[in-house]
């Protein structure tokens, strides 16, 4: 058959075979298929509320014509025959030949959703297999058969098939064009032409706005340089002046002598001429008249340096506009609109409730809202876990919605808005809410709070974002690994946003992010602390304000602003530096922060002002300390670094609760140890995580050492298997660094490596590290070694609060 022409598995490691196919005109059916399958998915997602719209089942027939069309000329026959028969459904519901069923728009759905699956694999280079059952499905539906009939009547068609040569397959050239369809089918693809599109690469777009964030540094430089070339024309104008009154005062000073002389020598002198007349002090009148001359055209000099400043300055301003402009036509060619994210948030909806038995359906509200580009690819990820977690956690079964008087369909909402300079995205279900009760007894079993602790429905709502933590009883695929949630809190600090949780018992949760629009520009409040200046992004900033100094002395001291109480802390103390003192000022500037749950007045020596600013992103070692988001270069040439202040608020808060409400060690109030496993190597992590979870550990994973110490701002591990050679941190650098800090110095660390010389082994141990294992390790040696360590860990624990 010609459906040969693809392999026949689905196996993940499995390359798709691309003999007699063209790789270029196999990627441009990619791109199309693409494109057509999120056009079809909106069709979908309108044919659920309205199945008898024939005017969406013609559109979804069109789509499914082009994408055969496409799929059988770059010779993917697999997708054009799912594709075909899935058209053939439609053609005979819009004849009304035949009737959709109440289970029509589910199988419609699932034929697109491994439609989807089946371009994205082919795009990859991954094998794909003719999906016979689900075209059997959609042919017996067509033709008004069971789906045995239609397994059998293939089953024929293909055995005698088998005795006639199978017909050639022609490829059509690049050059032909993409709408030319193979023989017998109609140029509704044609109909489909493309606009007047480019399409370039990513990675070039960023460095276009890149540049041209550069230019605007350039010119702002320019800015300043032509100020202050400005003020030197100021100073010659002066110098100008008096220069003209020094020589008018010569002037005059030189007329009296020469009066005064010739008063003097009277007498002696022919009266018929007087001394000027005989030029008898020519030589300092011609040098006092020259001086005058020089001053005069020095005038005009300055007069021309004025008039051309002026000219650079209306250059400038003009070349300051078309800056500005080409940089937000390059920002926007960089946003797209959050409904591109739609098909695929709703087939991760689809599949999971399909595993789940549950119904749920996904609405999305101002979809026309625009993201960054990278803003965007960054939190699709997360954006999927926060769905599953709905559908597996929050969305309860059909049953138990009808006894709790809800629909049987439950509904997960997007809401997209924009407020100033943020993008605010709100997920939301109408499920069960929250459960606190037994996120507070998984919080007491791992040790994040004591029992007899007192907390609020919004700080227990906060544990769901640490890392680790799941309330689930049994692991499934969807949920119980506690991965998700603290994904998503990670992402969201990492760009700069917030994220708050809203739960009501009974009636849902909601999730509201607050991103920034773009991370490449962006305004922002300058602020000096000592001789430091820093820039605060302004989407957290609600205002600025002033405190009687008497006031900061108080623990809890508050300001109150718009109705809401903020606690005032000290930008100096927040960033290791000398407390504020703002010299000259009668009352201390403040900077009112908010994010989330969060309100901080910030005390600061002076509020420079606000301006917008070009975000350049950091080294890795400096991106990892919290607090810092980025940096900019001002107009001068120097960096300043770009804050998010409400992290180093929320660290200072928790430092004096860490040292008085927990006096305990961790391992005497976590139930089930915590193995925190440092490795590089994909499976190493997953293998030895395996192992460890077998023998009821918790295990916790990093990439390197700066993602373990970024981990490690949130929760402390029992113990630490850890990696030498890591890129960004390696081992030895982040045990040195534990070692020397007093919250994670006691951390027992075993290290596993393939370095097993002498050399390598005393290093580790001079730096602290308990115990050193060799590649491959076994695993009975393992597990000795993590339970000795956490025994003689708990012994040392309590011969030290003895």
């Amino acid at each position: 058959m010609i459906a040969q022409a693809v392999a026949v598995s689905e196996d993940p490691d499995e390359a798709l075979d691309l003999t007699g196919l063209d790789p270029e005109l196999v990627d441009i059916f990619v791109e199309e298929g693409v494109d057509l399958l999120d056009h079809s998915d909106g069709l979908l997602a309108r044919l659920r509320q309205t199945p008898e719209d024939r005017e969406l089942l013609a559109g979804l027939q069109r789509d499914l014509h082009t994408l055969k069309g496409g799929a059988r000329m770059a010779g993917i026959m697999a997708v054009g025959e799912l594709g075909h028969v899935m058209e053939s459904l439609l053609e005979a519901v819009v004849d009304r030949r035949g009737e959709l069923g109440r289970d029509g728009v589910p199988l419609l759905e699932r034929g697109f959703d491994r439609l989807h699956g089946m371009i994205t694999r082919v795009g990859e280079r991954r094998a794909i297999a003719m999906p016979h059952a689900l075209i059997a499905e959609f042919d017996a539906r067509s033709r008004g058969e069971t789906v045995a009939q239609a397994l059998a009547r293939v089953d024929s068609a293909e055995s005698a098939e088998t005795s006639v040569a199978a017909p050639k397959v022609e490829l059509k050239p690049l050059s032909a064009p993409i709408s030319e369809a193979p023989l017998g089918e109609e140029d509704d693809i044609g109909a489909r032409a493309p606009q007047e599109q480019v399409r370039i690469r990513a990675d070039l777009l960023d460095r276009l706005v890149n540049y041209a964030g550069e230019v605007a540094i350039y010119r702002a430089r320019l800015e300043q340089q032509l100020g202050a070339f400005r003020g030197a024309i100021a100073e010659m104008a002066a110098t100008n002046i008096r220069m003209r009154d020094q020589l008018r005062r010569l002037e005059i000073e030189t007329e009296a002598q020469i009066i005064a002389r010739y008063q003097r020598e009277h007498e002696s002198t022919d009266s018929t001429f007087d001394p000027l007349e005989l030029d008898r002090f020519s030589t300092l009148q011609q040098l006092s008249r020259a001086l005058a001359e020089s001053a005069a055209d020095q005038v005009s000099l300055q007069t021309t340096l004025d008039d051309l400043t002026r000219q650079y300055e209306t250059l400038l301003m003009q070349q300051s506009r078309v800056s500005s402009e080409l940089q937000e036509g390059l920002m926007r060619t960089r946003t797209v609109p959050f409904e591109v994210l739609q098909p695929r948030l709703r087939r991760v909806v689809r599949q999971a409730s399909a595993e789940l038995g549950k119904q749920v359906q996904l609405k999305l509200d101002g979809g026309q809202g625009e993201l960054d580009r990278n803003v965007l690819d960054r939190m699709t990820a997360p954006l999927e876990h926060m769905l599953r977690n709905s559908v597996a956690h929050g969305l309860e079964k059909p049953d138990k919605r009808k006894k709790a008087g809800k629909p049987e369909e439950g509904t997960i909402r997007i809401a997209v808005r924009r407020e100033g300079s943020e993008v605010v995205l709100e997920v939301s279900d109408d499920g069960a809410g929250l459960d606190r009760a037994a996120i507070r007894r998984r919080a007491e079993a791992r040790g994040l709070v004591r029992s007899d602790a007192v907390l609020s429905d919004a700080d227990l709502d906060a544990l769901i974002l640490e890392p680790g933590f799941s309330t689930a009883d049994e692991v499934s695929r969807l949920a119980g690994r506690g991965v998700g949630m603290d994904v998503v809190a990670s992402e969201v600090r990492q760009l700069g946003g917030t994220l708050d949780i809203h739960s009501t018992p009974g009636r849902g949760v909601t999730f509201t992010l607050r991103l920034p629009q773009t991370l490449a520009v962006t305004d922002a409040v300058f602020v000096r602390i000592g001789e430091t200046t820093f820039a605060v992004p302004i989407a957290s900033v609600r205002g600025v304000g002033r405190i009687a100094r008497d006031q900061i002395d108080n623990v809890d001291a508050n300001y109150r602003y718009g109705g809401e109480d903020y606690a005032v802390h000290d930008l100096g103390n927040l960033v290791g530096q000398a407390p504020a003192k703002a010299e000259g000022h009668l009352q201390m500037p403040l900077l009112l922060i908010r994010a989330g749950d969060l309100r901080a007045a910030v005390c600061v020596d002076q509020v420079v002002g606000n301006r917008e600013i070009v975000v350049k992103p950091v080294g890795p070692q400096v991106a990892s300390l919290p607090g810092i988001f980025g940096a900019t270069i001002m107009g001068d040439g120097r960096v300043v670094v770009i804050l998010d202040v409400a992290p180093l608020v929320r660290r200072q808060a928790l430092l004096p609760r860490d040292q008085v409400v927990v006096p305990a060690p961790v391992v005497e109030t976590r139930h089930v140890p915590l193995v925190m496993v440092v490795d590089d190597s994909v499976t190493m992590r997953k293998v030895t995580g395996r192992v460890l979870e077998r023998h009821n550990f918790e295990v916790a994973t990093a990439k390197d050492g700066l993602d373990a110490l970024e981990r490690m701002v949130d929760v402390v591990p029992d113990l630490m298997l850890l990696d030498i050679e890591m890129p960004r941190m390696d081992g030895y650098e982040l045990a040195s660094a534990m070692k020397a800090d007093p919250r994670l110095r006691n951390v027992p660390i075993i290290m596993i490596t393939s370095r097993t010389g002498d050399k390598h082994r005393q290093r580790a141990f001079e730096i602290g590290v308990e115990r050193y294992l060799g590649k491959p390790y076994q695993e009975h040696e393992l597990l000795r070694n993590v339970f000795e360590l956490l025994a003689q860990q708990r012994a040392d624990d309590g011969y030290r609060h003895d």
